[in-house]
């Protein structure tokens, strides 16, 4: 089990990261969002002081702890008003995938880049008809010679953009079976064929999102991560970091949202006393504080199971942990905007814009309703409905 205090280093590492989001903090984002571009100084200075790619092989340049660290990073500077969402996808997703089962040239090429932050990776799995159905996925891979030829369409995916490659997740035909297995290829960007469009969302941010498609493009050997034949094992290794650190975006934006609540609690004065001496005003807040500190438990104890090497019980701990931190944020936000009232909506307080941001930490990487199942089954026992 994982220490229940934390360490001294990852206290150390705590406060130094959000001393670094709070130079930056949420104007600066606000900032960047208005602006329509990326919050390349703050991720240039984050790789700069190692925080990037914390997760990362000493080897090639990272520094050589876990998820752990890298979920404190991320959950400090959301607390500060300026997460970084492409950490969850290009460290922790494709870093991690490529760390744990690239060959040594992939690790090579990918690695120190990504840690400094010089290259940036996108992930794509979700397609249009499949939903949160990865057994429906149509992405196929089929071999041409030494080559291979991918078709197939994506949709959701962050930050293709900026992106120098995409780690795409499609499905092989196995030879002695005929039956789809998944598997996963580092797509460059600029491949011939590969194509995008932005998709127009009603949430403003940073990092946009991206329809992908392709026909039969033509991808080397090497293109292909890992074994052809653990593709599964592969695909989940990255996807409970994106739990773990989907849950760490969650509780740094609720906690950014509670801190602005709190503050304004304490010293807004309509009668006599400040709002915050009413229970009503002041017992959600403290529901919400003590949400959030179970959900980072729950965080914790999944990056401490993944970074142990406990791929089984890091999933039941990591989905767990991503559902607690998607309903404790909802309601964080929503009590902090109604703290606020009317000022709750305006730009100088910057909460609104969370309303919709929170939302995403119910539905994405994975639906709360598909976690719920996930538990019901891998963790009850009881029978599934599909």
């Amino acid at each position: 089990m994982p220490p229940v205090l934390e360490s001294e280093e990852h206290k150390a590492l705590r406060a130094a990261v959000s001393a670094l989001g709070k130079r930056y903090g949420r104007a600066y984002i606000a900032t960047v969002n208005k602006e329509n571009r990326h919050p390349d100084e703050l991720w240039s200075e984050a790789a700069k002081l190692g925080y990037l790619g914390v997760n990362l092989p000493e080897e090639y340049d990272g520094g050589g702890g876990g998820i752990a660290e890298l979920s404190i990073v991320l959950e400090e500077l959301g607390a500060a008003g300026c997460p970084l969402l492409m950490m969850i996808v290009s460290p922790a997703i494709c870093g991690t995938v490529i760390a744990r089962f690239g060959t040594k040239a992939q690790q090579q090429t990918w690695l120190p880049a990504l840690a400094n932050g010089t290259r940036v990776m996108a992930f794509g799995i979700t397609e249009p008809d499949a939903g949160s159905n990865s057994h429906r996925i149509t992405t196929t891979a089929r071999r041409d010679g030494v080559d291979w030829l991918l078709t197939g369409r994506k949709v959701f995916i962050s930050g293709v953009d900026r992106a120098d490659a995409v780690l795409i997740v499609g499905r092989t035909e196995d030879a002695r079976t005929g039956t789809l297995k998944p598997c996963l290829f580092i797509v460059p960007t600029d491949t011939p064929g590969f194509a995008y469009r932005q998709i127009d969302m009603e949430l403003r941010a940073a990092e946009k999102q991206f329809e992908l498609s392709f026909d039969d493009i033509r991808l080397p050997a090497d293109a292909l991560v890992g074994d052809e034949n653990a593709g599964l094992l592969q695909l989940f290794a990255g996807l409970n970091p994106e739990r773990i650190m989907t849950a760490a975006f969650a509780i740094g934006m609720a906690r950014y949202a509670l801190g602005k609540a709190v503050e304004y609690a304490r010293d807004r004065t309509v009668w006599r006393q400040p709002i915050g001496a009413h229970q009503a005003i002041a017992h959600p807040l403290a529901q919400s504080h003590i949400e959030l500190e179970l959900a980072r438990l729950m965080m914790q104890k999944a990056a401490h199971l993944y970074d142990a090497g406990d791929d089984a019980a890091a999933g039941e701990a990591a989905n767990m942990a991503k559902y607690a931190a998607g309903e404790a944020c909802v309601r964080a936000v929503d009590q902090a905007v109604h703290t606020l009232g009317g000022n709750g909506l305006t730009a100088e307080f910057g909460l609104a814009s969370l309303i919709t941001a929170a939302r995403v930490s119910r539905i994405a990487p994975v639906s709360r309703e598909m976690i719920l199942n996930y538990v019901s089954h891998q963790t009850l026992g009881l029978p599934k409905s599909y």
